[in-house]
């Protein structure tokens, strides 16, 4: 990962020796005014830094960057105004705004040696993270000139806090923002190098480097444990799948909290194979393998009081001899019949054996994220994951992920669908033979692995996990770590409130 280096400073920002210092700006009528925290590099043009910007066509809105040289008023040679947009209905600008106009700002500025921002007077942690996500680079395939991503960003104290405190928010918000970009490696990495076996090579390496418990299951011992699901996604390929078991066990745990991740390093739909079009972003298939990785071992780093054991099954979904086909019956973990009725369907296969083996750990919560539905996108678009599970664990990580800023939208399981799923051969069929409703009884489908009475939530980010369009805030192409963050969130409010 490429992320810039993170510091606070004490100092007045307008005198800080920098290339570029960062202010936000707010609508005002026809124009902008400055956000908090602007006011000393406002003085240094005489007052008239908001003339100037006005001249400049600034409008304040979300995502905009207006640079305007100091011409020697400031020892930093250029100010970078990032529009935050209009507070809230309580005239505060939101944690997500600060994150989005500092994402922006790092984005504008690649190349540059050194910035110092005064939006961490505003929301620090929220600065933090968007300084350096929007930073980030991965460029580690070029063989020519490589992007040059901002090297360094001092952030200005709050006002409000103690040093200590501000240190401490520093530390888990960069701690954070690390986790997203190891994400966004793993989803970024490409096919040939990303397969079972490499990536639960490196999910081993970044557990172990942070004290975690880790197991790799290979294809012998998945034989021998009878994952059927996983095995039978993973027979086309001749790159064998992995299980990867990875365990946190934090000071005086509380609650223990099961994650698990869809890792299909490539999908081409097996025999239900996909149309050529755009079929290279499904090596982007495993992001929800890649944001449960990170997420174990962050749980370690901020030394969650939780027990955190995170199941990662891992396969590579390929159309050959020895692939399963539509109508084969597979015998999951744990004894479940599934009959395969497309093989692109795939994703809930694995997941499912992985979800009882995850049960038998017998957890307090079971938490899932996986791109599994193209429906997802269909129905909430590319920025919104569907989430869906357990009324009250639902409900809970829906907020979370709205106020994270990564976004997701409570989702129903219509018991009607339940019986389009029922199976002549087999306990139940991999897909309903229609449309209608498609991510949701991809949820019931899982539904019926977890064990009965335990509070469960899947979050499908088929949209969310990857962008293919162009960067916005602090996401830039590719990979996304989405949601990393909100399963940072939710593992900080269980271990606070259970």
């Amino acid at each position: 990962m490429t992320l810039p280096k993170l510091a606070l400073i004490s100092t007045d920002p307008a005198q800080a020796q920098a290339d570029a210092v960062i202010i936000g700006t707010m609508p005002d009528g026809d124009g902008v005014r400055l956000a908090p925290g602007g006011e000393a590099v406002d003085t240094a043009f005489g007052g008239g830094l908001v003339e100037v910007l006005n001249t400049l066509g600034a409008t304040g809105k979300t995502d905009e960057v207006v640079k305007v040289p100091t011409l020697g008023r400031l020892p930093a040679g250029l100010v970078v105004a990032a529009g935050l947009d209009q507070p809230g209905q309580a005239g505060t600008v939101s944690a997500e705004q600060v994150r989005r106009a500092s994402g922006a700002a790092a984005r504008s500025l690649a190349g540059t040696a050194r910035a110092v921002t005064v939006l961490s007077t505003v929301d620090l942690q929220a600065a933090v993270e968007g300084t350096a996500l929007g930073a980030y680079t991965f460029d580690g395939y070029k063989s020519g000139s490589r992007d040059t991503p901002l090297a360094r960003v001092d952030l200005a104290s709050p006002d409000t806090g103690t040093a200590r405190e501000h240190r401490t928010t520093l530390k888990a918000a960069i701690a954070i923002a690390e986790a997203v970009a190891t994400a966004r490696d793993l989803i970024n990495t490409p096919p040939n190098d990303l397969y079972p076996a490499s990536f639960a090579e490196r999910a081993r390496a970044l557990g172990t480097a942070a004290g975690l418990e880790v197991e790799v299951l290979d294809e012998k011992a998945l034989r021998r444990a009878g994952y059927g699901g996983v095995l039978g996604v993973g027979g086309g390929s001749v790159r064998q799948p992995r299980v990867v078991r990875m365990r946190y066990r934090g000071p005086k745990a509380r609650r223990k909290v099961a994650l698990i991740g869809k890792g299909i390093t490539f999908d081409t739909g097996g025999i239900s194979i996909k149309p050529a079009s755009h079929m290279e972003e499904m090596s982007s298939d495993m992001s929800g393998a890649a944001a449960i990785v990170a997420t174990a071992v962050l749980a370690a780093k901020l030394k969650y009081p939780l027990e955190v054991v995170a199941t990662v099954p891992m396969a590579e979904n390929m159309p050959s001899g020895t692939a399963y086909r539509p109508g084969d019956v597979l015998t999951m973990y744990g004894g479940k019949t599934v009959e395969v009725l497309n093989t692109d369907a795939e994703g809930r296969l694995i997941l499912a054996d992985a979800i009882v083996r995850a049960g038998e750990d017998e957890p307090d919560y079971l938490v899932e994220t996986s791109t599994l539905t193209g429906a997802q996108i269909v129905s909430l678009g590319r920025r919104t994951a569907g989430i869906m599970g357990s009324d009250e664990l639902r409900d809970r990580v829906a907020a979370i992920a709205k106020a994270t800023g990564e976004g997701g939208w409570p989702m129903p399981l219509p018991e009607e669908l339940r019986a389009d799923l029922d199976s002549k051969l087999a306990d139940i069929a991999n897909i309903t033979g229609h449309r209608w409703g498609s991510m949701l009884a991809a949820g019931l489908f899982l539904r019926e692995f977890v064990p009965q009475g335990l509070p469960w939530v899947h979050i499908d980010v088929a949209g969310p996990a990857f962008n293919s369009g162009s960067p916005w805030g602090y996401t830039g192409k590719g990979g996304t770590g989405v949601p990393v963050r909100t399963l940072a969130a939710l593992l900080a409010d269980i271990a606070e409130n259970g």
